[in-house]
């Protein structure tokens, strides 16, 4: 059974990136112990590390392997259509699909955009804003201020992040959601191929509803 580590104390963690552009980013970094960080593949360190200041970019291309969904999770797909669609609406397979990551210089973080060719209809794009803040060192913004506190660890292969909690932020503040009001627990899953492919595993759990959401892709690392 893979097991899962647990992140570092945040008096640990949120240091200043060096500017040392040798370096890399220590961001992602910062929030594991040495021993996590050193127990995953180099090709997973070398992506969560990439620096992207100013212009920079970079772009993993592949496909669509499976995406399932349950009646709650088409209901749920359907309704965060309100907040710019985070999660997929089609259950199409073998469809390409294109991650871009640039620097959020407004937030100091990054953002992130997932593109999905569907069988009909224009490709759904799905963006998001990775910031390096909150109780948890992490969080992911999805629109309309609202957020998820994001814990980070590893599992062999593999970098994962889990949702701590669900929030909207109103001006300076966080307003934590109730738990009956989220969707469950949202778990992302970045595992490694081989040096230059990984898969990502997406995965939205109710307590009652059970696996509302159950995605996977296989991308390729890009020349930059």
């Amino acid at each position: 059974m893979l097991r899962h580590a647990r992140p570092l104390p945040l008096s640990q963690q949120n240091h200043p990136v060096p500017e040392n552009l040798d370096v890399g980013d220590l961001r992602f970094r910062k929030l594991l112990t040495k021993e996590q960080w050193h127990s995953l593949p180099e090709a997973v360190r070398r992506r969560f590390s990439k620096r992207l200041a100013g212009t920079g970019s970079t772009i993993y291309s592949g496909y669509v392997i499976s995406t399932r969904m349950n009646g709650m999770g088409m209901v749920l797909a359907q309704l965060t259509r309100l907040i710019g669609a985070p999660l997929p609406l089609s259950r199409d397979a073998g469809v390409p699909a294109v991650v871009t990551v640039t620097e959020d210089a407004a937030s100091q973080g990054q953002f992130w955009s997932r593109h999905y060719n569907r069988r009909n209809g224009f490709p759904q794009v799905i963006h998001s804003s990775k910031r390096f803040q909150g109780t948890t060192g992490l969080e992911e913004y999805v629109g309309r201020g609202i957020g998820m506190a994001l814990n980070i660890s590893v599992d062999e292969n593999a970098l994962v992040f889990t949702s701590g909690f669900y929030f909207i932020k109103l001006g300076n503040h966080r307003l934590r959601l109730p738990r009956w009001l989220t969707p469950g627990t949202l778990t992302v899953t970045h595992l490694a191929l081989t040096d230059t492919t990984f898969e990502f595993i997406l995965d939205v759990t109710h307590p009652i509803f059970g696996n509302l959401l159950h995605q996977r892709a296989q991308f390729e690392d890009q020349p930059a």
